[in-house]
């Protein structure tokens, strides 16, 4: 046996949902800059769930099952309410909710190919309105009842704000919601994969991803770019922020990424949604920040951005706090999640890899008295 510490550059599966090759990120063959430009969110669940992009009729119907089945479970808001609202990690309540999901829906252990894409059309419809019920229990208010006449991203930003978003707002939202939907097998995608493999449900699978997610070195690195923003303040601090932490060693998040060798391609498209969006305000500082930060990293380190980077200043120009950042990743990328785990039921074998051994040699025991 070989041992590779991180799994790094083993190829643990085969699959036809996403593939990156060339730093090239694609959706069952369709590049996500294409993507990105002329599809939208809804269009791109479909398309990772079936394998093909859907006509009219079929994409009008997708979005009318989403739309019916956005509402939550009253039970799920109520026991949100009974947390410790302003210490509880909001990626805890959103793993907690999606597996109170599974306990409220009758047809959670129910296996078959129609029953699983209908609990997938289930989860990807309320894990929004869940997000956004969380943020709005924590401010005080109620939550917000998602629209049956929006997609999913106005209907998001709707539901967290309590007014209809602009088509900017709306455009940039879905935008964010289309680059993250799925990336290959990273660590989260593998987790849901490796659960359902034992046959359990895909809320088990969706549950199990949304803890690998919670770590900070998966989904929470955005976060972690917002708070270095904050801590730098102005565009005029940047460079001596910057020279400090390089002198320091200290990892500069939102930079750097162990598949791509010359850039995210979706950091790009972030970083041109981004620009649009502050445009539209007042506050352009956080974004000329980031362009600061980005050429300074470029120049000293030859390291480039990565989808977490620009995607912070996006998502905080939309008005979402930044501890959301983790849980509105996890709006898009359930739709991979689910990808994965119904391709998984598909053609399944139990994943169970071996470990090399490093402990002890074979050994006698002893008896207490003797030890």
């Amino acid at each position: 046996m070989t041992t590779t510490k991180g799994l790094e550059g083993v190829v643990a599966t085969t699959s036809a949902i996403s593939s990156i090759n060339n730093d090239v990120l694609t959706y069952r063959g369709y590049s996500i800059q294409d993507l990105a430009e002329h599809s939208n969110f809804e269009e791109s669940v479909y398309l990772l769930w079936n394998g093909e992009l859907p006509t009219e009729d079929q994409l009008g119907i997708f979005r009318k099952k989403l739309a019916e089945n956005a509402v939550v479970p009253s039970e799920i808001f109520e026991v949100i309410k009974a947390y410790p609202l302003h210490t509880v990690h909001p990626m805890a309540v959103l793993r907690t909710a999606v597996s109170a999901l599974g306990v409220l829906d009758p047809d959670a252990d129910l296996m078959d190919v129609m029953s699983n894409k209908e609990k997938a059309i289930r989860l990807q419809a309320k894990i929004a309105t869940i997000v956004a019920g969380f943020a709005r229990i924590r401010q005080g208010a109620e939550p917000v009842a998602p629209k049956k006449d929006l997609g999913l991203a106005a209907n998001f930003l709707y539901m967290l704000k309590g007014r209809i978003p602009t088509d900017v707002e709306t455009k940039a939202f879905d935008t964010a919601l289309v680059l993250h939907a799925d990336h290959e097998l990273n660590a989260s995608t593998f987790t849901a994969r490796v659960c359902v493999a034992t046959l359990s449900d895909i809320y088990s699978g969706v549950t199990s991803a949304i803890s690998a997610l919670k770590g900070p070195l998966h989904g929470g690195a955005n976060e972690q770019v917002m708070n270095m923003l904050e801590e730098i303040k102005s565009p005029e601090d940047v460079d001596y922020y910057i020279e400090n932490a390089l002198a320091s060693r200290k990892k500069i998040m939102g930079f750097g990424h162990r598949v791509y060798k010359n850039g995210d391609p979706r950091a790009r498209i972030l970083k041109k949604m981004a620009g649009e969006l502050t445009k539209m305000g007042e506050d352009t500082r956080y974004y000329e920040m980031s362009l600061r930060i980005e050429e300074l990293l470029k120049e000293r380190k030859g390291l480039l951005p990565n989808t977490d980077f620009y995607s912070a200043t996006l998502y905080h120009t939309l008005g979402i706090e930044k501890d959301l950042f983790t849980p509105v990743f996890a709006i898009s990328r359930t739709s991979g999640w689910v990808a994965h785990i119904l391709e998984q039921y598909s053609d399944n074998r139990l994943i169970r890899p071996r470990a090399e051994y490093n402990g002890p040699g074979l050994r006698p025991y002893l008896p207490v008295a003797e030890r």
